[in-house]
């Protein structure tokens, strides 16, 4: 009931009219997100248009001008940053969730996840293992994180396909052109991941925390304001829980 009213305050306090909303959000939210908008726009005038891809490479875009108004990131880090360089709304920036990883094969799979956990990846019969490139995804960091502390990193990596964004990795094993993915839980447990396929969730211990924020940028008007207010409030919230998203 707080959030409720706050956010019909902030919608007196700023007449609002139709407008869109540029949102850049890092591809594990890909689900969870688009969740979310259907519920904003169905309760307010405005369109959301969202933008899916790798944290990093919004947040250096975002530094060379892109013109979003808010940026949902895998990295708490970036919005820190933004904010920071003056490209955000100073103390805009909070946590929306945790990320996790897992394994994901397809149905077709004769890997067996429970027993063999990350020992899976080295088995004789994997021969592609995707995950999203850490050279600018906080996922495929994950990645090569857990791969480090289960110590199968080094068999493993000269099987590794890399992903542009978290997204493209889940493809990867989907489509055929790897044969097991460390990919976001929240992409696992989406209808078509969970229908499709079978997953084990990885030891968060093995693994940096994975702590990820959202921030309003300084382009931002109204309604951009209020869509930003939204993610806090317990419609966002129920959503991101139940795809994973812990705090």
């Amino acid at each position: 009931m707080r959030f409720t009213l706050s956010l019909v305050c902030l919608l007196v306090a700023f007449p609002l009219r139709a407008e869109e909303i540029r949102v850049a959000a890092a591809s594990d939210l890909n689900f969870a997100l688009k969740e979310i908008i259907q519920e904003f726009e169905h309760n307010t005038a405005h369109k959301v248009r969202l933008t899916l891809g790798s944290s990093g490479n919004f947040y250096a875009q975002i530094v060379s001008g892109a013109p979003f108004d808010v940026f949902l990131s895998a990295d708490l880090n970036y919005p820190r940053r933004l904010e920071q360089g003056g490209q955000a709304v100073s103390g805009s920036t909070f946590v929306y969730g945790v990320g996790r990883i897992a394994l994901w094969i397809p149905a077709r799979s004769a890997l067996n996840l429970e027993k063999l956990g990350m020992q899976a990846l080295v088995e004789p019969s994997v021969n592609k293992i995707a995950i999203a490139n850490p050279e600018h995804a906080p996922y495929g960091r994950a990645a090569i994180a857990a791969m480090q502390h289960a110590k199968v990193l080094e068999e493993a990596k000269k099987k590794l396909v890399l992903g542009e964004n978290i997204s493209q990795a889940a493809q990867f094993v989907q489509s055929g052109a790897a044969d097991i993915g460390v990919i976001a839980l929240s992409i696992v447990l989406s209808d078509p991941m969970r229908s499709a396929g079978r997953y084990w969730v990885i030891p968060p211990d093995s693994y940096p925390r994975m702590e990820q924020g959202a921030v309003l940028l300084k382009r931002a008007g109204a309604p951009a304001k209020a869509f930003h207010e939204w993610l806090r409030g317990p419609e966002a919230r129920g959503i991101l829980d139940k795809y994973g998203f812990g705090r």
